[in-house]
């Protein structure tokens, strides 16, 4: 499995809820080690330096991520929010966030994973709180569990990414057309 972290559900909260792969069947964490939470966090750009990390850091992400990931879940389903989902990310969003510095080259943003881990919460109660959650969809990939935003025109849009889950699965349904096709005759 590619170990580089995904950017295509349109909200880094979505992202990351999505950082737990194929949840309905290989299930692949993502945030595994201090080292790849952290990696996350820059790679998102919501950092540009983050302090080292601890498996407590770990513990603690994955815990608001599947909360986050219930809310999403009863949010796009039309169900009451989880009562213990929603005090696991309320808690985290409580803690401090982020804050961007103005640097003589430009904004400069450093924080730890806990403040890191504020601002995901934060923007995880913008979204579910927000005008987007009737965008929000499930990746077609019966694979793939990413939700992500359909800003597409017509809201048409079937996949997560089409580098991630559409193309493989176009290929997979050319493949099945090209088995199934009637072979010519030749006489």
């Amino acid at each position: 499995m590619n170990l580089d972290h995904a950017f295509v559900c349109g909200n880094p909260a979505l992202d990351f809820a999505a950082t737990l792969r194929a949840r309905r069947s290989a299930r692949f964490e993502m945030l595994a080690t201090p080292d790849r939470l952290n990696a996350w966090y820059l790679e998102s750009g919501l950092v540009d330096a983050i302090t080292p990390g601890r498996e407590d850091d770990v513990r603690t992400a994955i815990t608001v991520r599947e909360a986050l990931y219930r809310l999403v879940t009863d949010r796009r389903l039309g169900e009451e929010f989880d009562r213990e989902a929603l005090a696991v990310v309320n808690g985290a969003a409580r803690g401090t966030p982020v804050t961007p510095q103005l640097t003589l080259g430009g904004r400069y943003t450093e924080a730890t994973p806990e403040q890191a881990l504020a601002t995901v919460a934060r923007q995880a109660v913008e979204l579910l709180g927000g005008p987007e959650v009737p965008l929000m969809k499930e990746c077609g990939n019966p694979e793939c569990t990413r939700v992500y935003i359909d800003h597409s025109r017509g809201l048409r849009r079937q996949w997560c990414g089409m580098e991630s889950c559409g193309n493989r699965i176009k290929a997979a349904a050319y493949r099945a057309r090209k088995r199934t096709a009637p072979a010519t005759a030749s006489h």
